[in-house]
């Protein structure tokens, strides 16, 4: 059985690959970028393929299961979601999510890591390590209590207020520095700003010297069930350059580890 050397050259490796089968993975993009359907000629447009080839790469993929016709245009199935499926009943979250915190990490220069809720204690299941070393040693396991920490609110803003006035009772607070908020009633509200907000940050109150920010991550039925941060020393932003560094890159990966539950 012939195998695909590591050192096989791109003039090689050029001649193992099959052109119509890439031009009909490339046929099957279009039509998920366009799910009303498209027409013959449509399609040949926006594949760049002839008509007679369009048609053939087309007709291929009704006989698949994974494109129906209906009168004359051509429309993705389901059956594509299948093989998503399958893929992501061997992978768990956070296999799935580590490509999307590294690009965080990358874009700006620092860690970026993931926590779900346990108890009144954020537990890390997944840290991409930024260049810096903090003080604070952060592993996947680590626990930190979810009060004094930007995905600690972003977590417990998901709670009905009775449910979280009774957690934060039951929260053994602590001033970690001088800017620990200590009052029930004031990190409760910083929670319900963190809901309104979409995005919570907490400065210096775990560590001086540290800020971070954090985004949520929900399931298909709108639940946090995990949140995303950005940790980053104080030296080096300003609360607000921090959001402006951070979010939108915070969002974007959120978005994009949300549609593994999309598939789910």
């Amino acid at each position: 059985m012939s195998t695909v050397s590591e050192s096989t050259s791109p003039r090689d490796a050029g001649r193992d690959l099959v052109g119509s089968l890439e031009r009909g993975l490339g046929v099957l993009e279009v039509l998920a970028a366009h799910p009303a359907g498209l027409t013959l000629t449509e399609m040949a447009e926006r594949a760049g393929l002839t008509r007679a080839g369009a048609r053939r790469l087309l007709l291929t993929l009704v006989a698949a299961g994974h494109a129906r016709q209906e009168g004359r245009r051509f429309l993705m199935t389901a059956r594509v979601l299948s093989l998503a499926r399958t893929w992501l009943q061997g992978v768990s979250l956070w296999d799935y999510a580590y490509p999307f915190l590294r690009e965080v990490s990358a874009a700006i220069n620092e860690s970026c890591s993931a926590a779900v809720l346990a108890g009144s204690d954020v537990v890390y299941v997944a840290r991409v390590p930024g260049p810096r070393i903090m003080s604070v040693a952060l592993n996947v396991g680590t626990r930190l209590p979810a009060y004094c920490t930007s995905m600690g609110r972003v977590l417990l803003s998901d709670l009905p207020s009775p449910d979280l006035d009774d957690l934060l009772r039951r929260s053994d607070i602590r001033a970690n520095t001088k800017k620990t908020v200590m009052n029930r009633v004031e990190i409760a509200r910083a929670i319900r700003q963190a809901a309104d907000d979409g995005f919570a940050v907490v400065d210096e109150e775990l560590e001086i010297g540290l800020r971070s920010i954090a985004v949520p991550v929900r399931d298909r039925t709108g639940r946090i069930v995990a949140a995303i941060n950005v940790p980053a020393q104080s030296s080096r932003y300003t609360v607000q350059e921090l959001e402006a560094r951070a979010l939108p890159h915070l969002r974007k990966a959120a978005a994009a580890i949300e549609n593994y539950f999309v598939v789910q």
